[in-house]
């Protein structure tokens, strides 16, 4: 047992420990402070993007559009990190630019921004801003932007495509437009609230009222409304019986008659397609359809009485 023991204990005695090489330690040192380095770098990111989005947040509760200059556009759009979207209306406001699209778009974007601020929705995912011309022309020499109002989309990672441009000559500036093409380029859907315009209510109102004061104050002498004798012998001043002989004066009445309603199919037209201001559109609306109703329904009239026997009418002023 011994004899046969003795050679395993010499080759055991006969083993040197093993030793790393003479130049490792200097790398696994060298390892060891780039791996500290990346997670405090790391770590420096993700505080830089928490103030970031939080100082985000406190502009955007006090204003859902806030204004930013060139230190904070590159600070807070193009620098890294960033984990948000963010819209960007560049425009020119100030007053000796006279710029009134800028105010109108202002406006509806203005809507779609407050829209977002105050939605079930909102999350620090999505903002909203504008740089003015005369706060930030070297953003608009840098971006190479060269007409005012721009909406712009900048993601979240990576530079903006030309899709992330909103092509404002062919949609228009609208809420409702620039909502659905934030959908497009960023997923957030936003459900446009209007602000109530009580503009066309109050003028009925006041038209209305100063219809039934005026009646009210002739309330004792109100035959003229319903004497067919009277309006008919306006008329007949005027407007010949027959379809083989008209009158000069008629011939103008006619064209005035044409004419308005033209004015009324013009503001039909111009309510329809318009990008305004949607009580001021209503107006427009309301006005243009009474005028086409009214004066053609006039000018059906005059029809009648010259060709006896004609069976269509609209508003009957016999």
């Amino acid at each position: 047992m011994g004899a046969r023991g003795a050679p395993s204990r010499r080759r055991q005695a006969g083993r040197r420990p093993r030793h790393l090489p003479a130049g490792s330690f200097p790398f696994l040192l060298l390892l060891l402070l780039l791996c500290i380095q990346l997670g405090g770098g790391q770590k420096k990111k993700e505080n830089l993007l928490a103030e970031k989005v939080e100082q985000l947040m406190e502009w955007s509760s006090r204003r859902s559009v806030f204004r930013m200059n060139g230190d904070k556009f590159r600070k807070f759009i193009k620098a890294p990190p960033r984990n948000y979207s963010m819209i960007v209306m560049f425009t020119a406001l100030q007053p000796q630019r006279q710029c009134s699209v800028c105010r109108l778009a202002n406006e509806e974007y203005q809507i779609l921004a407050n829209s977002w601020r105050y939605s079930s929705a909102f999350c620090n995912k999505l903002f909203f801003s504008k740089v003015d011309y005369d706060e930030g022309t070297d953003i608009f020499q840098q971006l190479n932007i060269n007409s005012a109002p721009t909406f712009m989309h900048f993601p979240p990672k990576g530079r903006p495509k030309r899709a992330d441009t909103f092509d404002l000559q062919r949609i228009g500036f609208a809420a409702e437009q620039l909502a659905k093409w934030i959908a497009d380029r960023t997923d957030v859907h936003i459900r446009v609230f209007r602000p109530p315009n009580y503009s066309g209510t109050i003028a009925l109102a006041l038209l209305v009222s100063l219809v039934g004061g005026l009646l009210y104050l002739r309330r004792n002498n109100l035959e003229f409304i319903y004497n067919k004798t009277g309006w008919a012998m306006v008329s007949l001043s005027y407007i010949h019986g027959s379809s083989q002989v008209q009158f000069v004066a008629e011939s103008h009445i006619i064209l005035v008659l044409n004419a308005a309603i033209t004015m009324g199919m013009v503001l039909l037209n111009e309510a329809a397609t318009s990008k305004g201001d949607v009580g001021k559109r209503r107006i427009i609306c309301l006005v243009g359809l009474g005028l086409v109703v009214f004066f053609f329904s006039f000018l059906l009239s005059i029809f009648r009485s010259k060709y006896h026997g004609y069976p269509y009418s609209d508003l009957d002023f016999e």
